[in-house]
C-alpha cells in the first residue's frame, strides 16, 4: 500500500506555520512527511523563507506521533558528513525508525555559501558517494579517519540509534537513478504533470539495483477553491522552479532564479505542476504514482493555501486514494 505524505516547503513558509501544518497533516490522516533543506529560497519576492530543517525536525517529531519524516540534504559542502551523521543519529535515537535521510549531490543555490568551486555533476556524485560511506561507517560505530574529497579525523559517534536511518538517493534523471540503485536504500524523485519522466526514473532505479527497494515521489500539485486561484497561486509561488536541464543546479542566488524565470507564464507552470480545483482529479492523478509502485508519495501543494489544502485532501482525497 502506498503511504501518503505532506511536503513541508521551508523555502516557502515560516517554520512555525509548518509546525502547525505538520500537526494538521497528522490529524487529516497523512502518515508521513517530507521537508526541504534550503539555505536560500528560490525567490525572495513570493517565498523568502529559509528555516533550518534540522531544528524544525526535532520540534515536528515531538509535536506529532504518527508521522514519519524524510528530508533532503547535501553532505560535504555546507554540511560536513560527520555532522549530518550526528544529526540523523540523534533524531533516530530519540524517535526510533521515524526518519529517513535523503542525500543528494546538491545545488549551488544552497551549497554556494561555502565558497566552493562548484564541480561538474560526475564529480558531485563521486563526492556524494564518499560522504555516504563516511556516514554509514559512523552509524556503524566505527572510528573514521578519511582523507579524500572530504577530510575526517578520528570521528566516532557515541549516541547512535539501534536502527540507523535509511539513506534515500535523490534523482531527477534516469542516469542518476540507475547509479543510485547500486548504493541507496530507496529513491525519491519529483513528480510533475508529465508522468513519463517519473516512469523512466523508476525503471532505471530498478535496473541499477533498486529492485525491491522503496521508490518515493514528491508530487507537485496546485489546488484551490477555483481553477483561477489554483493557477495564480502556482505561478506566484513556483514559477522559479520550471527551469530544465542543468540550469537549476548551477544558479547561485534567488535573484538569478527570478531573472531566469521573469518571462514564465502561468500556462508554463501548468505544464510542470498538476493544477486543478477538482479534488477527484487530483486523487486520480496521484493514484498514478501508486500504480507505478510508489511506496510513499509526499504531496506538495505549491500554492499559499496550506491549511485549506490539508483539510480538503484529508477529508476527500485521502479516503479516495485509500479506496
Amino acid at each position: 500500500m502506498t503511504r501518503w505524505g505532506y511536503h513541508n516547503s521551508h523555502e516557502q513558509f515560516a517554520p512555525g506555520r509548518l509546525l502547525d501544518c505538520a500537526r494538521i497533516a497528522e490529524e487529516a490522516g497523512f502518515t508521513c512527511a517530507s521537508a526541504s533543506d534550503h539555505f536560500h529560497p528560490w525567490s525572495t519576492v513570493e517565498q523568502g523563507q529559509s528555516g533550518f530543517v534540522w531544528s524544525w525536525l526535532g520540534a515536528a517529531m515531538q509535536a506529532t506521533s504518527a508521522l514519519d519524516f524524510r528530508t533532503v540534504s547535501c553532505p560535504g559542502w555546507r554540511y560536513h558528513p560527520a555532522i549530518l551523521a550526528q544529526a540523523g543519529a540523534t533524531l533516530s535515537a530519540m524517535y526510533p525508525e521515524r526518519l529517513w535521510m535523503t542525500l543528494g549531490s546538491g545545488q549551488l543555490l544552497n551549497e554556494g555559501i561555502a565558497g566552493v568551486n562548484w564541480p561538474a555533476k560526475d564529480e558531485r556524485n563521486a563526492h556524494l558517494k564518499e560522504c555516504v560511506d563516511i556516514i554509514r561507517a559512523l552509524w556503524a560505530g566505527e572510528t573514521v579517519t578519511h582523507r579524500g574529497r572530504v577530510t575526517v579525523e578520528e570521528a566516532k559517534l557515541f549516541t547512535r540509534p539501534e536502527v540507523p536511518p535509511r539513506i534515500i538517493g535523490a534523482a531527477v534523471s534516469a542516469e542518476t537513478a540507475r547509479w543510485c540503485g547500486s548504493w541507496a536504500d530507496a529513491l525519491i524523485t519529483v513528480g510533475s504533470a508529465d508522468r513519463a519522466p517519473v516512469q523512466r526514473v523508476h525503471d532505471a532505479f530498478r535496473e541499477g539495483g533498486g529492485e525491491g527497494k522503496p521508490f518515493c515521489v514528491q508530487a507537485k500539485i496546485a489546488w484551490d477553491e477555483t481553477q483561477a486561484k489554483a493557477l495564480d497561486g502556482a505561478w506566484r509561488e513556483w514559477r522559479t522552479n520550471v527551469l530544465c536541464g542543468d540550469v537549476p543546479w548551477e544558479l547561485r542566488t534567488p535573484g538569478q532564479f527570478e531573472d531566469a524565470t521573469e518571462h514564465v507564464r502561468p500556462e508554463d507552470v501548468a505544464r510542470a505542476v498538476v493544477v486543478s480545483d477538482s479534488l477527484s482529479e487530483h486523487a486520480d492523478r496521484l493514484a498514478e504514482f501508486a500504480e507505478m509502485g510508489a511506496a510513499e508519495v509526499y504531496i506538495h501543494n505549491v500554492g499559499p493555501n496550506q491549511e485549506a489544502f490539508l483539510e480538503a485532501f484529508g477529508a476527500k482525497v485521502l479516503p479516495q486514494l485509500a479506496g
